[in-house]
This record gives structure tokens, sequence and C-alpha cells, in this order.
């Protein structure tokens, strides 16, 4: 018998022994289920309880700035009359000596009282609200709201007024 190099002699079987595998998952499996919190069987739900009545009115916030248009197309910024939609240059001009005054006056936007990162013009309260009836047309709130950038208000909100025609 002769040893030959060319027959089909033992070849070495590729094996992977996967026991050491399974113990580092079983261990794992273990230290999860141990971590991980039970899951509650119910939660208590505290829902507060109503507010007592109160017979004190509610100051409005002296940093708002409400821009109501009429079912007559006339403006009023806050309870003061500011022109009319066709002429919006008197709420502009109004809009401007408000922020120019808040500047002087330092009259800064809730939360920016302390942001010295933004320039000073950026931090004072330029919030404008504009209320309108359902039953006007876009066109003469786009104009309002155009015065209004004009005149430097950022954010502007738009609020709804269920006004009768």
């Amino acid at each position: 018998m002769a040893m030959g190099g060319g027959g089909g002699g033992s070849r070495a079987v590729p094996y992977i022994n996967v026991t050491p595998l399974i113990d580092v998952l079983l261990v794992l499996l273990i230290i999860f289920m141990v971590i991980t919190p039970l899951k509650p069987t119910r939660f208590k739900a505290l829902v507060p309880s109503e507010p007592p009545p109160s017979t004190e009115p509610i100051k409005p916030n002296p940093l708002t700035l409400v821009v109501s248009i009429e079912s007559d197309l006339s403006l009023k910024l806050n309870l003061d009359s500011a022109g009319a939609t066709n002429d919006t240059g008197p709420l502009s001009t109004k809009l401007t000596q408000i922020f120019k005054e808040r500047l002087a006056n330092r009259a800064y936007e809730p939360g920016k009282e302390t942001r010295i990162d933004l320039p000073e013009a950026d931090r004072i309260a330029k919030a404008v609200f504009v209320k309108a009836p359902r039953s006007l047309k876009y066109i003469e709130v786009v104009k309002v709201i155009d015065a209004i950038k004009g005149a430097g208000g950022n954010p502007i909100g738009l609020q709804i007024d269920d006004l009768a025609q």
C-alpha cells in the first residue's frame, strides 16, 4: 500500500463549536430579563380637579398685540382704531412706533430676557395676532399681514372670529 498524495485522504472538515456562543447568549438573555422593568398591570391616572371659579377678571398680557379686522373692513389695534384694509399705513405706523418704544424700554419677549446671544432687536416682543371673521375675503387678511410684516411684526398668528356678517 502506497501512500500517495492524490487519493481521497482525510481532509479537515470545518466545524464551528457553538456551545460557547449558546452559553454567552443565555447569559445575555438572563441579564436582559433581570434588567428589563416589569410591565405595570395598571396605571393610576391623576385627573386634576376643576379649579374654583374666579370672580377676578383675567388681565391680558400687556405685550399682546391683536389686529382685528371688522366686517366693514376697518382695523383695530387692540381696542384703538388703526385705519382700514385698503389703507394699512396707520396700522404700520402704530406698530413701528410700538416696536421702537419696546426696544427703548427693553420689553423682551418672555423667555428671551437673558438670551444675550441674540441681537437686542430680535429679543423684543413683536408677536401680532390677526383676528378676522370667516366671511372676510382672504386678500383683505393678506393686506393686513403684509402691513404687519412691513412694520417688523414676527411671528404673526391668525385667529378666526365668528362675527356675524
